[in-house]
């Protein structure tokens, strides 16, 4: 792992938490394949864009603005920490044919607000699961050489019901007999809501966005000044 963590790590926005030393999932909430079947139906219908999350991978018909971005980072990775993009013709047909796949979430992703919006508000009307509600596009930066393309889209990530990553920490401190009030939870993103919340201490990114620094109880610095690493630093082993 490139932070050096040998224990547990919570997947998916919470749908899965993993035991690194025994080698296995500890807990799981994933969406079932007749929903996933559903939700690619409406997808499909509406030709919006969209890409299914598994265990392993990322499933997608074409490269396009999350798994875009993905694709172009992972030119600068060593294999062994390469997101795992799959390609398929037909991801409806994929899911079909698959009888052991387990699907933590699906992302929808469009540049234009009114198809947008008006997706969402079909999902919305599917019972039992969680469409997240985001307030922003996303905006991320694919570097050409010396030039920076700006790759900008809506998006929202669709999960089962009551899959959050507070949700799956609660599960886990039980586990570990720690108290809330001694978690530490870094976020910058809407689906760190309750995380940042519920937490002892909830810490937000400098680029994330005035609605969710005001979820925090502290700011920490932006991605590209290592603000992680200076959150930890100062919290874990008191260097500043």
């Amino acid at each position: 792992m490139e932070l050096g963590t040998n224990n547990y790590i919570i997947c998916g926005n919470g749908s899965m938490i993993y035991d690194l030393k025994e080698n296995k999932a500890i807990y799981k909430n994933f969406i079932d394949k007749k929903k996933i079947l559903q939700l690619i139906k409406i997808c499909e219908e509406n030709s919006i864009y969209y890409c299914l999350y598994t265990e392993e991978s990322i499933v997608t018909k074409t490269l396009n603005y999350n798994t875009l971005f993905y694709h172009h980072e992972n030119s600068r990775k060593p294999d062994d920490k390469k997101t795992n993009i799959h390609i398929v013709q037909d991801i409806y047909q994929y899911v079909l044919d698959r009888e052991n796949e387990d699907y933590s979430k699906i992302m929808i992703c469009d540049d234009n607000t009114i198809i947008f919006n008006s997706i969402i508000k079909k999902l919305r009307k599917i019972k039992n699961i969680d469409v997240l509600d985001v307030g922003h596009m996303s905006r991320k930066i694919i570097k050409n050489g010396t030039e920076e393309c700006p790759l900008e889209y809506y998006y929202t990530e669709i999960s089962n019901q009551n899959v959050d990553k507070w949700t799956a920490i609660s599960k886990l401190i039980s586990i570990l007999g720690i108290k809330p009030d001694e978690v530490i939870a870094i976020g910058d993103n809407v689906n760190d809501q309750t995380m940042l919340e519920n937490a002892g201490l909830g810490i937000a990114m400098a680029n994330s966005a005035p609605y969710i620094q005001k979820m925090a109880d502290e700011i920490t610095l932006d991605n590209n000044q290592s603000g992680v690493a200076v959150a930890i630093e100062k919290h874990i082993f008191n260097k500043l």
